[in-house]
């Protein structure tokens, strides 16, 4: 037996050298499963000796395409030259790029609509249909054609079933005819286009079935209908599937995944091996055993046996905080005692079902001035400068794009206001011209009969002049050299930077992806490409050591030594959205399995007795979740007890002070004690950090006031008129100064939204926020 092999467990070793066929690996979280997939492609090369080219391996993420292929270049020594490895959207855009001659509506420059882009597209249907925008809601009907496609519903079979499906079935055909005119697909077409591509042309399919003879998958859970079909469409006639998943952690279901392909995979393939993945090599048996009661509630899923070599380990802390603010301050002062003990800030990552829960923990971190980071790459992408330059290169690329023409044609201002841009498009249109290709006509031929004069015409006439001669030079220049030619001709320095330290910070992310044009292997239609499919985590390891914000979802496949969920309340985790789902209720069961088994040593988890949304404060009931996880693996608040409360006040609330106090008190006091009994460092070793740990679960706190109602605070007069205007200066006790740049009433208070200096735009209450007028 070869060396490589050595280093897998006996479950692993099965799996890595199982025979070939339809292949399902179910593995728990944490068991190597990235070990296996990357293990299976070198046994198939060494042992099997099958070709690099006739193996694809498909993830979800460039990140971990990336470290599967980092891994197989250590086990070979070498780098397996033909081996197709990418995310299921990166492999279809190179099939289709392949393949354009065989496709409709289509030329092999066809760029890649993000979702901006799509947004904007679906604006322009509902105009070209005479329909309101603010009766239709873009994203909810963007939303829906994504789910169309999916499930490989095209425009012509999607059926309508009530008045809004046949809005989406309109809003769908005429958005499609608009990609198609743009020489444009959205995510889901580089999906759906393959699928079809297949099935129109078998002798195509036939080509890839005999290319691609063994296909791995990973997070196989989170396929969906589209994916699972592309999968088995590429597999039917070697039958050698290599699937891995875990349907206990499938918590995509709002973009499409169906953790039921699973089971269709089963049902499909009855013959089919199946391997489980059970040993973990990241958590304390603690940890995995609080994660299996919880996961155990759930219906139709594979039981795995969790078990880890780090027997015992910290137990699960519970803590329960005044409201969201106390909660933070909570967190804050938990990280502080963990960094006194031997931990760094990287180590630490709090999650939350929710990004709107993220402002008050930022806060926290800002007020005790503690670094973090907040995850999500593609907000960077998404920035307006970034976006700008990011249009440019695109309709350089590919002039038919005429979203990124009407973002960028008097960006920087040129002097091309509505009713010259009005009069371009209905004369691009007469010609079957597309914008871009109007301005460039104007401009270089003299001859050309047109409507312009003067400094409309003038105006054009540069810009189409510059347009050219950048689609010119893209031919021959790096795209970091074309990158530069547009940012000195379009004068977009001067645009951006105004000095302020915002503006240095705008210039400063034009520079961020400047470098990342740097590449001198990157072709400009890879660059794009590369852009288009960024995901949230893929700049992770780029980010300076600090503490880690995210959502439930964006953890997914990550891990930290030391985990905090916050936010464990009926209506917050499990969402009040699934309340009324059985299936959706089972997916937020399984997104806080995902959190507590991204941790490998330490979990805290904290709920509020009140919590603040858009200014309205209600008690709230802790998460039926707590109530999962035995007591004997715990220690802190006591959740069970909290929810019998919390109901019983539902229906009767006694006129006096809240237990709340007193349990409080109560449950901080013996978790101290059970602090200072415990051996290990984070609670307290010693008697110095005994006080430490102990003075973080007893903060000082004012008597709490008499509730008026079982969920309402007093309730205050709704003003009448707004106490700030636009343009005042303003000064808060925590941000700083700023700028008030919108102010209007909302419910019972006045909602002020600031440009602060230091922190950027900040939305606020005015009645909690203490804002002072600066003269």
């Amino acid at each position: 037996m070869t060396n490589y092999l050595d280093e897998l467990n006996s479950q692993q070793k099965t799996a890595v050298t199982a025979k070939p066929g339809r292949i399902l690996i179910l593995a728990g979280p944490g068991s190597g499963k990235t070990r296996v997939l990357t293990h299976r492609i070198v046994y198939l090369m060494r042992e099997m000796n099958v070709s690099p080219w006739n193996i694809l391996a498909v993830t979800f993420t460039n990140k971990a395409a990336r470290e599967m292929n980092h891994r197989i270049e250590q086990l070979l020594d070498a780098h397996p030259r033909g081996l197709t490895m990418g995310t299921f959207h990166s492999v279809c855009a190179r099939i289709l790029r392949r393949e354009t001659d065989n496709m409709r509506h289509y030329q092999r420059d066809f760029v890649i609509f993000d979702t901006a882009d799509q947004l904007q597209v679906v604006k322009r249907a509902l105009k070209e249909l005479n329909l309101d925008d603010k009766k239709f809601p873009p994203p909810k009907l963007l939303n829906g054609i994504s789910n169309a496609k999916n499930e490989l519903i095209t425009p012509d079979i999607y059926a309508s079933t009530n008045y809004i499906s046949e809005i989406t079935r309109r809003v769908y055909e005429q958005y499609q005819l608009t990609l198609q005119a743009n020489n444009a697909m959205d995510f889901d077409d580089l999906l759906m286009n393959t699928v079809l591509l297949f099935k129109e042309h078998p002798d195509i399919l036939q080509t890839y079935q005999q290319k691609y003879q063994h296909i791995l998958v990973d997070e196989f859970q989170d396929t969906n209908t589209t994916q699972y079909a592309l999968l088995q469409h590429l597999a039917a006639q070697h039958n050698n599937l290599f699937a891995v998943g875990d349907g206990d952690q499938s918590v995509y279901r709002w973009r499409g995944a169906d953790f039921r392909n699973i089971q269709r995979f089963q049902e499909a393939h009855p013959d089919a091996q199946v391997i489980l993945l059970e040993q973990n090599y990241r958590s304390t048996q603690i940890i995995l055993d609080a994660a299996k009661a919880v996961i155990q509630h759930n219906q139709n899923r594979t039981h795995k046996n969790l078990f880890t070599e780090r027997q015992g380990g910290e137990p699960i802390v519970i803590d329960e905080a005044y409201n969201d603010l106390e909660e933070g301050d909570i967190v804050i002062s938990t990280i502080k005692s963990l960094l006194l003990n031997g931990y760094s800030p990287g180590d630490m990552a709090v999650m939350y079902r929710t990004n709107v829960q993220s402002r008050v923990l930022e806060e926290a971190f800002i007020r005790a001035n503690m670094p973090y980071r907040l995850i999500g790459a593609t907000q960077f992408y998404k920035r307006r400068e970034v976006k700008d330059i990011i249009a440019y290169l695109r309709l350089v690329h590919n002039p038919a794009d005429s979203v990124s023409f009407n973002r960028i044609v008097n960006v920087p201002t040129r002097g091309i206001g509505a009713k010259t841009l009005q009069t371009l498009q209905a004369w691009a249109a007469a010609n079957q011209w597309q914008p871009a290709d109007a301005v460039i006509e104007l401009a270089t031929n003299p001859e050309v009969q047109h409507p312009f004069r003067g400094r409309a015409f003038n105006a054009l006439h540069n810009f189409g002049n510059m347009l050219s001669a950048w689609i010119t030079a893209s031919a021959g220049s790096h795209v970091g050299d074309l990158f530069d030619l547009i940012l000195e001709q379009s004068n977009y320095r001067e645009y951006i930077d105004d000095g302020t330290d915002e503006g240095c910070d705008r210039w400063d992310n034009i520079m961020e992806l400047r470098g990342v044009a740097n590449d001198p292997n990157l072709t400009l239609s890879e660059f794009l490409e590369q852009v288009a499919l960024v995901s949230e985590t893929d700049n992770l390891e780029e980010v300076p050591n600090s503490t880690t914000l995210l959502t439930l979802h964006a953890a997914k496949g990550l891990e930290y030594p030391v985990v905090f969920i916050t936010g464990l309340e009926e209506g917050m985790l499990p969402h009040s959205r699934s309340m009324q789902d059985a299936e959706e209720l089972a997916e937020e069961r399984r997104l806080f399995y995902v959190g507590i088994t991204r941790a490998k040593d330490r979990v805290y988890l904290s709920h509020a007795f009140r919590r603040t949304f858009y200014g309205t404060t209600e008690a709230t009931t802790p998460s039926r979740f707590l109530m999962d996880i035995p007591e004997a693996l715990t220690i802190g608040s006591k959740p069970k007890q909290r929810r019998q409360e919390s109901k019983a006040r539902a229906s009767s609330w006694h006129q006096s002070t809240p237990s709340w106090s007193s349990n409080r008190s109560q449950s901080s006091s013996s978790l101290g004690a059970s602090r200072r009994s415990s051996s290990s460092p984070a609670h307290g070793g010693n008697q110095s950090s005994d006080k430490k740990s102990a003075s973080r679960y007893e903060p000082t706190r004012k008597p709490l006031p008499k509730p008026n109602s079982p969920y309402d605070e007093p309730k205050r007069a709704t003003p009448t008129s707004c106490q700030f205007s636009t343009g005042q200066k303003v000064e808060h006790a925590t941000f700083g100064k700023g700028i008030v740049i919108e102010s209007k009433i909302t419910g019972n208070d006045e909602e002020v939204s600031v440009a602060f200096n230091k922190v950027g735009i900040k939305r606020l209450a005015a009645s909690f926020a203490k804002l002072a007028v600066v003269e």
